[in-house]
């Protein structure tokens, strides 16, 4: 199965259940995090489609749960547009955020997106530099032997870097790529993203040796 979406209202449910069938997505629809999860345990998904105002269990809720088993690519939706409600999404583990009411084409763009960045061509490449370690198809990071704790956009973020190494990449580049074109999301999360990865990856983040800040343009990884 393609998509589990997790949707409450009728209306809305249906709408996007028809619209990303008719994508090419093949589409299981349930209406609360409760039976959301028990999917997840019954059968295997490639993305999610979570709505944050469920019944029972809010998206966030759920989401944390799911992260703890599952590195699932995850696209929340909400009517809830302020930063704090997406800022908690990102932390908790969403690999991306739409708001209500959506553009249809705007939301198979985002699903089609976190597609090719999960599982596109690059799947069976291994990337390395000095003592780290990027597996795309297993989306993990070691440094010597350890295993460090990457995921979602962190990863995806890491991943672009890595495969432009040692050239300098523009903001504005780095964002679109992983978050989209079109994506609602400010671009002051790409920073707060950035200055994660060098506090798992970097001995002094505030002299970072991988991830190099360049003054008004972007981020450059390695030499």
């Amino acid at each position: 199965m393609d998509i589990l979406l997790v949707e409450d209202n009728e209306e809305l449910g249906q709408l996007i259940l028809d619209f990303v069938t008719n994508a090419g997505f093949e589409t299981l629809w349930v209406k609360s995090a409760e039976d959301a999860l028990i999917k997840l345990m019954e059968g295997s998904f490639r993305l999610i489609l979570l709505d944050v105002m469920l019944p029972g269990q809010d998206g966030f809720t759920a989401l944390s749960k799911i992260r703890k088993e599952n590195d699932i690519p995850v696209l929340m939706m909400s009517a809830r547009t302020d930063d704090d409600s997406k800022i908690l999404g990102m932390e908790t583990g969403a690999d991306d955020y739409i708001a209500k009411p959506f553009s249809i084409p705007v939301l198979i763009s985002k699903i089609k997106a976190l597609m090719r960045r999960a599982y596109g061509e690059d799947m069976d490449r291994t990337l390395t530099y000095e003592d780290i370690k990027v597996d795309i198809k297993g989306r993990t990071v070691t440094r010597g032997e350890k295993l460090i704790e990457i995921k979602g956009k962190e990863f995806d973020i890491l991943l672009y870097l890595m495969q432009n190494k040692g050239k300098v990449v523009d903001k504005n580049e780095l964002f679109d790529h992983v978050w989209g074109y079109y994506s609602d999301t400010e671009m002051s999360s790409l920073n707060v993203y950035i200055r994660w990865l060098r506090e798992k990856l970097e001995d002094d983040p505030k002299e970072p040796h991988f991830i190099k800040t360049v003054w008004r343009v972007g981020y450059k990884f390695g030499e």
